[in-house]
């Protein structure tokens, strides 16, 4: 039985930058090839990726998480205080390989774990229509649709949750979750 892991990892590292390269690689291709027919440019890609280094996802307001799936990089999830009671959920991604096997689930309860040590009793996202699998996944996960609470171009999709309710399984703390599958 392989078994998933997640912990907190600084947003600098370099598995930090492998996962935030492939993330942004993915949703950005996705846009283009649905909108435009082609991949993200290589010169906007390097440009997009050095811009966005996850400095909001360090403490003491954010933190960003990283699953592993046998010990291996598989995943992360990022978490910032937009306000004392409110965090944002970004940069949820698991590497292709490893999806389907349990391991997205864990990695959001543990953002929603880090985001409730902030002090959030809040947490919103936004992702996009043709990220149905993402949009699924927090639906699921207790995430309603909301207003609007940004004004990224890319956004179509607002969601909510409270953090005071309890997470259905009860969530275990963010810096010790394991799961198995």
């Amino acid at each position: 039985m392989t078994t998933w892991t997640i912990t907190p990892e600084p947003y600098d590292s370099p598995v930090a930058a492998a996962l935030w390269r492939a993330y942004y690689t993915e949703v950005s291709d996705r846009w283009y090839l649905l909108h435009e027919g082609h991949r993200t440019g290589p010169a906007e890609l390097e440009r997009e990726i050095a811009a966005r280094t996850g400095a909001e996802l360090a403490p003491p307001k954010g933190e960003l998480l990283v699953a592993r799936y046998g010990g291996e990089p598989a995943g992360s999830a990022g978490v910032r205080l937009l306000a004392p009671d409110t965090a944002e959920l970004t940069r949820v991604f698991l590497y292709p390989h490893t999806r389907g096997r349990g391991g997205a689930a864990p990695l959001v309860r543990a953002a929603e774990d880090a985001a409730r040590a902030l002090g959030a009793r809040r947490m919103i996202l936004d992702t996009r229509t043709d990220l149905v699998e993402a949009r699924a996944l927090y639906a699921r996960l207790g995430y309603t649709e909301t207003e609007r609470h940004n004004e990224d171009p890319y956004a179509e999709h607002w969601f909510t949750k409270d953090l005071s309710l309890p997470s259905v399984p009860a969530a275990a703390p963010a810096r010790s979750r394991t799961a198995r599958r």
